[in-house]
């Protein structure tokens, strides 16, 4: 007999279908759409525009209802909760990186960091606090505002704050897409560094073939569905099915 125990999933999608509007102004955003995602991984999502990669990433993170089918965090249903319960799932189990960054400017880097901590409730840990600053790379800010930072150091703090409550899974939405190259890459290799060195599990919603291409897996959307997935791909073969699927989907 195996003594390997079966490790739950870090979010399953059993089934999810998610229809915007009723009656004949109904769009379906998902159909189907069964998947799972291995706790310490880094997983991307591509599809071209439309194809339903943020209402993916919002049902995965109980931002959004899905209107069929189950979204499990852990061995947590997500359909289970009421709003209070998916509020509380979302500000201690999950972690958010945005295009925009959503920083408050009135709060310092560090207050910004501890944000949902005290949301919460919470004391920092000092000492994965300190950790925390100086893997992303803020050591010596931690007293400026966000306008006396580049675009890239934000995205750090952003990152750092999603961190901070040690969740379960951090879910990035086109984390690089207000970035230069340069600066891009830094925020990927950051992210990337999160999976192989603190065992965190990240879901990044990307159209840059590139930046997919820092991921484990990449789970291709078209129409609402996973019509592909590339484990362990380089950015030409990423940009090569994308291409295809934009002519098929089409």
């Amino acid at each position: 007999m195996s003594s390997h125990e079966q490790i739950p999933e870090a979010v399953s999608l059993i089934g999810v279908g998610r229809v915007h509007g009723k009656g004949t102004a109904a769009v379906t955003a998902l159909s189907d759409v069964t998947v799972g995602i291995s706790r310490g991984s880094f997983t991307a999502v591509m599809g071209p525009s439309g194809s339903g990669k943020s209402t993916f990433l919002q049902c995965a993170a109980g931002l959004d209802r899905p209107t069929s089918g189950t979204v499990r965090l852990g061995e947590t249903d997500l359909s289970g909760l009421n709003e209070t319960g998916l509020t509380e799932l979302r500000r201690e189990r999950v972690g958010f990186v945005f295009q925009a960054f959503n920083l408050m400017p009135s709060l310092t880097v560090l207050e910004n960091i501890t944000l949902p901590l005290r949301l919460a409730g919470r004391k920092a840990d000092r000492e994965w606090l300190a950790e925390i600053v100086r893997r992303v790379g803020l050591t010596g800010r931690t007293e400026h505002r966000p306008a006396e930072l580049s675009g890239g150091q934000q995205q750090r703090v952003a990152i750092a704050r999603a961190l901070v409550t040690r969740p379960e899974v951090v879910f990035a939405d086109e984390p690089t897409g207000a970035l230069d190259t340069v600066t891009a890459k830094e925020v990927l290799v950051l992210l990337r560094d999160t999976v192989d060195t603190m065992g965190q599990t990240v879901v990044m919603v990307t159209h840059d073939p590139v930046a997919a291409s820092y991921a484990d897996e990449v789970l291709f959307l078209a129409d609402g569905r996973i019509t592909d997935r590339l484990a362990g791909a380089s950015a030409e073969q990423i940009a090569d099915r994308m291409t295809h699927l934009g002519a098929w989907a089409a």
